[in-house]
């Protein structure tokens, strides 16, 4: 086991780091082969460890599924709420929600892949729980939309109908996204934004965008 003492008011604090190689591990293995094709025997050999004592670390592997789609979700949830509850016009509030989403997609590119695609694997419990949460995040989308056709800035277009299509284009993201590619993420960013909301966004008299 690794660990790592740190001092902190007189105090040494232990940390366990081997349980996060094995979240990290399985995230990759995970993205890249799939949550059902990936054994525990996989991930232990990955980290050069005996499946016995991987299991000293982690339950099981849908705990280890768990334990990073959870994250995911909180962390898109965390990222993306003060930015929908600010005072900013809703096309500003979506354009850095867009922007928030990609750099969330970006900075943890095996989770978000996990959580994608992996997520309908976890146990009716804690399935439902990802549902609650994905809807919660939907309705953030919803609200911000339902707030610019008020106040004249997005087109009179269903709120929900919007949510879906723009978050399914934002969540396709990690299935092509790379790192060493032609973008920047403030590229994609700006991309996506321009992309999405040019069929929200009303015209400069107030008239409904020509599409």
């Amino acid at each position: 086991m690794v660990v790592v003492y740190t001092e902190a008011n007189g105090q040494l604090e232990r940390s366990d780091t081997r349980k996060e190689d094995i979240f990290r591990a399985a995230s990759s293995l995970f993205s890249i082969r799939g949550y059902q094709a990936t054994s525990v025997r996989d991930i232990a050999r990955e980290l050069d460890l005996q499946g016995g004592s991987l299991y000293s670390h982690v339950a099981s592997k849908e705990d280890m599924l768990w334990e990073i789609v959870s994250r995911a979700a909180d962390a898109f949830l965390t990222t993306v709420q003060p930015i929908a509850a600010s005072r900013e016009p809703a096309p500003a509030r979506l354009t850095n929600m867009i922007a928030a989403h990609i750099e969330i997609v970006v900075a943890r590119l095996s989770q978000a892949t996990v959580f994608f695609q992996d997520w309908r694997h976890l146990g009716d419990d804690r399935r439902n729980e990802i549902i609650r949460r994905r809807d919660a995040y939907e309705a953030l989308y919803r609200q911000v939309i339902a707030d610019g056709i008020a106040a004249g800035d997005l087109r009179n277009i269903d709120p929900k109908l919007a949510a879906i299509a723009l978050l399914s284009a934002l969540n396709g993201l990690p299935g092509w996204y790379r790192s060493d590619g032609p973008w920047s993420n403030s590229d994609l960013a700006s991309g996506y934004a321009d992309l999405l909301l040019a069929g929200l966004l009303r015209g400069p008299s107030g008239d409904e965008k020509a599409t």
